[in-house]
């Protein structure tokens, strides 16, 4: 069997097609595809706006930003995600605090979220930034029913889960990153995640005061719209100290062929899992599915007590499995800031027998099966 990936893009003639014909267009960058793509993206997942950023990562800097997060104020998150999810909050001088996670979805604990705030006086925290692990949805309603009780903003890292979804309590299906909910959206289009554009991110939220916050500091905090009519075509204003995050028109173009593929995507991405699942049921612990979510399933995450003996043994089979996550207060660099009396037993146990198995649309049944049969073999001893 050839080299079996976690993770893997899929590039076919079309998107090639769509690069090629950017290269040869007038504009490379700053031009007609970036908002052709962000107006595809925000219609995709029912939001008002969208920006295109180089990356998810400087979108969730740009969506601290923009909430005016200031120096020394506090934001929880889960420990259980990518560090970029705790990092913006100190790029922008605040202190990152964490709260444990659910032992089944795997996803921030409303609960654990509530106690700790619930521990502190109102306004020791200015927002949260809950995280749609794995591709499975948050229920944000309930985070915004918490948020608005303690005057918090709330920042839906859904960096996973482009196409995944949530009912709410009126029955109403909640697509991740609609903003029906959260005050701002932040997705990834690296190569393993759903949508690949090389590197690239956007940002969707429903506030039009947010979105021109974003456009501002996306550009150097640069803006042309004060012009006056005895003013040169080059006059511009710098009005904020912002960014260079800018995505170009050829990854762009890029991301509007693969957004056009999500759909069946998400769908494959479901009948791997639900294969994953009928092997699996009663025999290895996986992410539970709440009624009513659909899980847009970036991972595939099981739980297994000998972890690293599963990994090295799927390595000789060439079945390459990942991580997801090492605890992100147990990082060097969180860690010199002392997170010891945090209770986060879930996440601890959750990373001690966590692994990610193969979970990308291109995967084949016969791949996928030969997965299955060396993950059951090792377990049967």
């Amino acid at each position: 069997m050839q080299s079996i990936p976690y993770g893997k893009q899929n590039i076919e003639q079309d998107d090639i097609d769509a690069v090629i014909k950017t290269l040869t267009a007038d504009f490379l960058t700053q031009g007609p595809k970036v908002k052709e793509f962000e107006d595809k993206f925000a219609e995709y997942v029912g939001a008002k706006f969208a920006v295109a950023v180089n990356n998810a990562t400087s979108g969730l800097h740009l969506a601290v930003l923009a909430l005016g997060l200031k120096p020394g104020e506090r934001v929880i998150t889960t420990p259980i995600t990518f560090a970029a999810s705790a990092n913006c909050v100190r790029y922008a001088g605040g202190e990152v605090w964490f709260a444990d996670i659910d032992p089944d979805t795997y996803l921030l604990s409303l609960e654990s979220t509530k106690n700790l705030i619930k521990s502190k006086p109102k306004g020791y925290f200015k927002g949260i930034i809950p995280v749609d692990f794995a591709g499975l949805p948050v229920n944000l309603e309930e985070f915004r029913n918490l948020a608005d009780e303690h005057d918090l903003w709330i920042i839906e890292d859904a960096a996973h889960a482009p196409g995944g979804c949530f009912t709410d309590s009126k029955g109403e299906r909640q697509k991740c990153g609609n903003g029906n909910y959260a005050d701002l959206a932040v997705f990834s289009f690296h190569p393993v995640k759903h949508i690949a554009c090389g590197e690239g991110g956007m940002v969707t939220t429903n506030s039009e005061v947010l979105y021109r916050k974003l456009l501002l500091l996306r550009t150097h905090g640069i803006t042309k719209e004060n012009m006056e009519e005895d003013q040169g075509g080059w006059y511009y204003e710098m009005q904020d100290l912002g960014f260079n995050y800018r995505l170009t028109d050829i990854q762009s173009a890029l991301g509007i062929t693969q957004l056009s593929k999500n759909k069946a995507g998400v769908i494959r991405r479901n009948e791997i899992a639900e294969a994953y699942k009928n092997a699996f049921k009663g025999k290895i612990k996986f992410q539970s599915l709440p009624e009513g979510t659909v899980n847009a399933h970036h991972l595939f995450v099981i739980e297994i007590d000998d972890r690293k003996g599963l990994y090295d043994f799927l390595r000789t089979e060439n079945i390459f499995t990942q991580i997801h996550y090492i605890p992100v207060p147990t990082l060097p660099y969180y860690k010199q800031m002392d997170y010891g009396s945090a209770n986060l037993s879930n996440a601890e146990n959750y990373y001690s027998k966590c692994i990610s198995l193969p979970m990308y649309p291109s995967l084949t049944d016969d791949e996928q099966s030969f997965v299955i049969e060396k993950v059951l073999s090792f377990v049967n001893g």
